[in-house]
């Protein structure tokens, strides 16, 4: 597992300072990141209305490799198809980046973390996304984008750290493992898409909405810092949720906070479907821990 990094390069940009920002001579790159799981319409809603000049990005082809047994339901993409991707959506070196969308920044968050993963320092997240925009009197185009000229970008793997399965199961010992997901799926009450419902044993849970404010926005650091105080002295931090991307939503809110956090990539999409990882129950910790089912069939 790769080091966390020592700087802690500004997450996220306002309305108001990204419009300043997009009338200077040298402008961020845009990319539009909608996304929702259980929908598959996101190039249409850019279509309908995005920021000027932003590249259309789809998550669950650009962003991460296709699911596989085994690896959960959105892997990390292989570095060289990442590159690829940069490239086409005109990424280039030394030139700042702005992600949003329309859905409290979780699409935003997997593109900010792995491009800042890959080794990318000015990526930031539209604070609010698209409605902040619009509710600052930003404009929106509609249509297609005419393709950028090709970016140049270098992207090299593990600026910021992940987990494995086996170092996520070890997490809990000596630091803090974070479950972003809503506290029903926690607890194991409800399981509407992995096959089996629970935590992994030992995780906190701490759902990724608290991030929040009513608008979409995050809260102020302060407000995060206190949420996440009790992180600061726990050592290694790790955070998972269904597939990695609500856990960089969270990643995103530690690091407004300034504490550093590793992402389970694979998450409990990875672990659920392992028969060989026991599960674990209930609104604590310690909740009561099921042992490995006895058959692979699930």
């Amino acid at each position: 597992m790769s080091e966390p990094v020592t700087t802690h390069p500004p997450v996220l940009v306002d309305a108001t300072g990204l419009r300043a920002e997009l009338a200077a001579p040298q402008p961020p790159t845009l990319l539009d990141v909608r996304w929702e799981l259980g929908r598959s319409d996101g190039r249409d809603r850019y279509l309908a209305g995005h920021l000027p000049g932003a590249h259309y990005v789809d998550l669950d082809t650009e962003l991460a490799a296709p699911a596989a047994a085994g690896e959960g339901r959105h892997p990390l993409p292989p570095i060289a198809d990442l590159t690829a991707a940069a490239r086409r959506w005109g990424l280039r070196n030394g030139t700042p980046i702005v992600v949003y969308d329309d859905h409290c920044a979780l699409g935003a968050a997997r593109a900010w973390w792995l491009l800042r993963w890959a080794g990318l320092t000015n990526v930031r997240i539209l604070d609010g996304g698209l409605a902040a925009w619009t509710g600052a009197g930003g404009p929106l185009h509609t249509g297609a984008q005419p393709p950028p000229k090709a970016g140049d970008v270098t992207l090299t793997p593990g600026a910021l750290p992940v987990l494995d399965t086996d170092a996520a199961a070890a997490l809990p010992s000596r630091g803090a493992l974070l479950d972003a997901r809503a506290a029903e799926r926690y607890r194991g009450e409800v399981e509407p898409i992995d096959p089996r419902a629970g935590h992994i044993p030992g995780a906190v849970s701490l759902p990724t909405s608290g991030n929040l404010t009513p608008d979409g926005r995050f809260l102020p650091a302060a407000a995060l810092r206190a949420r996440f105080g009790q992180l600061a002295t726990a050592g290694q931090v790790g955070v998972y949720c269904g597939s990695g991307v609500t856990a960089a939503h969270a990643i995103a809110a530690l690091a407004i906070a300034g504490i550093p956090a590793a992402l389970y990539p694979g998450s409990w999409s990875q672990w659920s479907t392992d028969p060989q990882r026991p599960v674990a129950t209930g609104a604590e910790p310690s909740g009561d821990t099921a042992p490995p089912p006895t058959t692979a069939g699930r």
